[in-house]
């Protein structure tokens, strides 16, 4: 079948190469224009692109799709279907209507619950035991098409969302195979979509990464997962910023935010019904650390409040 594929960050390739080791022809690959990154701004290619110009397939990356801006080029391919992975735009309809098999998305969630932008991210975040990837055809709103297969997956009690994306990233690659050969069978079902079940996960921000000392500790080393490896969970200590990127639960008790101390080689918090031990963090200007090599050199009052 001919193949082309649509996606930009890393949780995309895994798409991309299952389908060309599958035997199917890619016509192209579509990315996000190159974008700026680090503090030099160099300009940095999408992870599709590269693993795209890897497997020797065509790469463009229009700035705009609306107002039939990239319909010439679909002429020119002639794709059969077009596969969509975290491409990160909303596709207009001259596209979604233009191959014969129509447009195929995988999403990193079980629909209906987690449409839009961060669906990994947030499952973590809110304590989910069981996720995974489905895969659907598009239409004209946001992850509301009919639904093609899911695989399920669970979620490691301690597993951040970084993890999780690379398992279901592979996941993703697995499931795309499966459903193409089922389009081009005839043998894909079509499934409708429960629109009263669905749950929305809007789009990661930094200021998502701020932790609540008022909540449980399981709720706040849910965030802390959540948010790893971006935007990283932060809380304000002496007016700087204290970055916490691994935690565990634990018995102590004072008022949300105290600093309770060293516990072991871990530094101890308050929280609503409990405390967290903070096992790895990174202090303004500093390096990321375990708390051990923090205590080591660092001075922390137990007593003070952490914002």
């Amino acid at each position: 079948m001919r193949v082309l594929f649509m996606g930009t960050p890393d949780f995309a390739v895994p798409s991309l190469e299952a389908l060309a080791e599958a035997g199917h022809e890619i016509v192209a690959a579509v990315s996000q224009p190159d974008r700026p990154k680090g503090r030099g701004h160099k300009m940095q290619p999408t992870d599709v692109k590269l693993a795209a110009q890897k497997i020797g397939v065509p790469v463009y990356q229009p700035e705009i799709l609306k107002n039939d801006a990239f319909l010439e080029r679909l002429k020119e391919l002639e794709p059969d279907i077009i596969i969509v992975a975290a491409y990160g735009k909303i596709l207009p309809g001259y596209i979604l209507d233009y191959p014969k098999y129509g447009c195929v998305n995988v999403h990193g969630s079980l629909l209906p619950k987690y449409r839009g932008a961060a669906p990994i991210q947030r499952c973590v975040i809110n304590g989910d035991k069981i996720t995974g990837v489905t895969t659907m055809y598009m239409d004209r709103e946001l992850d509301t098409g009919d639904i093609i297969f899911k695989q399920e997956t669970e979620i490691g009690e301690d597993e951040t969302a970084g993890e999780l994306f690379d398992r279901l990233a592979r996941l993703g690659g697995k499931l795309i195979v499966k459903t193409v050969e089922a389009i081009e069978n005839g043998t894909a079902p079509r499934i409708k979509q429960d629109g009263e079940a669905a749950t929305y996960a809007p789009m990661m921000e930094k200021s998502t990464g701020h932790i609540d000392w008022s909540k449980t500790n399981r709720e706040i080393i849910n965030l802390i997962r959540g948010v790893n490896p971006w935007p990283i969970a932060y809380s304000m200590y002496r007016g700087e910023v204290m970055k916490i990127f691994r935690a565990s639960a634990s018995d102590g008790s004072g008022a949300p935010g105290e600093v309770l101390g060293a516990r072991g080689k871990k530094l101890e918090i308050a929280c609503r019904g409990g405390s967290i031990l903070i096992e790895e963090l990174q202090m303004r200007g500093g390096k990321r650390m375990s708390a051990e090599s923090y205590l080591n050199g660092h001075s922390i009052d137990a007593g003070e409040i952490l914002k």
